[in-house]
């Protein structure tokens, strides 16, 4: 299988968020959705292949190392000047449902470090989630 684009490596990094602790919500279906349709990096990004591209990872995710292929291939196919915005991606779909779960967290901090985010970068991209997540009651 050909090495992804950046597109397609950064849905494969949120379809992974996603099924993190095996259990692919509405909720962080639906953000992967929206992200896609309305973030400036999938502006080029033809989203009729969300699904198309989902599968994909899917398919990768069966294979021997396919997590460890699909890490590295945001580290090395998404920019690095992109790095914390495909870990905004990643906090986005793991903070769908309003908790995020141990496997979850587990996975943000192998995504942290597979990007060698700064733990300020990433805690401040956390705490930005968090504060946008929030309600008055």
């Amino acid at each position: 299988m050909a090495e992804p684009t950046a597109h397609e490596a950064l849905i494969y990094l949120m379809v992974v968020m996603s099924a993190a602790d095996r259990d692919m919500t509405d909720a962080e279906l639906a953000i992967i959705g929206d992200t896609i349709r309305s973030w400036p990096v999938f502006r080029e990004f033809d989203d009729n292949r969300i699904i198309e591209v989902a599968r994909q990872c899917q398919q990768i995710l069966q294979e021997d190392s396919g997590l460890e292929r699909i890490l590295n291939a945001v580290r090395d196919t998404v920019p690095a000047k992109l790095h914390d915005t495909a870990y905004a991606l990643a906090v986005e779909v793991a903070a769908a449902d309003m908790h995020v779960e141990p496997e979850e967290k587990r996975m943000l901090h192998i995504v942290r470090s597979r990007l060698h985010l700064e733990p300020l970068v990433a805690a401040a991209i956390e705490r930005t989630v968090q504060a946008r997540k929030r309600t008055l009651a």
